[in-house]
């Protein structure tokens, strides 16, 4: 049974304990989608280090309908956040690759904008003496939605043991309002949410993580599929050693 308290607890603690040893004087620096999982992090990053300690970092490209989401919740947990839009970035490099005889194809636009993205987190992180916190989820990582070297980067991550239902009922313990920890999340680029680009529903996967059990023989062969398919991205580059 998940005991959200006491996770909230050690998580805090973890993050505290985490800075002590490899930043005593460093700051967190947070991607801010807006959703859950930047959100939940962000919260726990105040929390354990103080507001002042933690920086949000806005990232759009081009126009976001939802940046609101992403300004609300800094100043609801009081911390600084800064935007910094990524399109001419974006478009440099694609227009780049054109330049030399490439054309992109979909797997390189969606790709780009999440490393260009983390890219720019250490470029702040730098700047403010930071700590890039990685703000994927178990759920997300045991399929592989999220980019390798992009939103799948970082110093610390909070939430990489935590399926999404977890995250929600931890960010319901922190006291974040429902619009943050229940935002239906999307890619941001085809226009449909996560669920309806890979086929099934958090609920569905959360349980075959945690209990083992997915009535759907297809669901469960594709979750099964994905995970396979995608666990290099959880690993560290293999080395050779002569």
């Amino acid at each position: 049974m998940f005991d959200v308290k006491k996770t909230k607890d050690e998580i805090i603690k973890w993050v505290r304990d985490y800075f002590e040893k490899n930043g005593k004087d460093c700051n967190a620096v947070i991607g801010l989608s807006g959703g859950k999982d930047s959100s939940v992090t962000a919260a726990i990053c105040a929390q354990a280090l103080g507001a002042q300690r933690v920086f949000g970092v806005l990232m759009p490209q081009g126009e976001q309908h939802d940046i609101s989401y992403s300004r609300e919740i800094a100043a609801h947990l009081g911390i600084k956040s800064f935007e910094i839009n990524i399109k001419n970035s974006v478009d440099a490099l694609l227009e780049s690759v054109k330049t030399s005889g490439l054309s992109a194809n979909r797997q390189a636009v969606i790709n780009i904008p999440a490393r260009i993205r983390m890219t720019t987190l250490y470029a702040v992180s730098a700047i403010l003496n930071g700590r890039v916190a990685n703000t994927c989820n178990l759920s997300e990582d045991w399929i592989g939605y999220a980019t390798k070297y992009g939103d799948g980067a970082g110093d610390f991550s909070p939430l990489a043991q935590l399926t999404v239902a977890e995250v929600r009922a931890l960010g319901r313990e922190l006291g974040l309002p429902s619009k943050f920890t229940d935002k239906v999340p999307e890619d941001g680029l085809s226009g449909l949410t996560d669920e309806e680009n890979i086929g099934f529903s958090y609920d569905i996967l959360d349980k075959y993580i945690r209990e083992g059990v997915c009535e759907d023989l297809s669901i469960k062969e594709k979750i099964d599929k994905l995970h396979e398919i995608n666990i290099h991205k959880l690993k560290l580059m293999p080395h050779f050693y002569p």
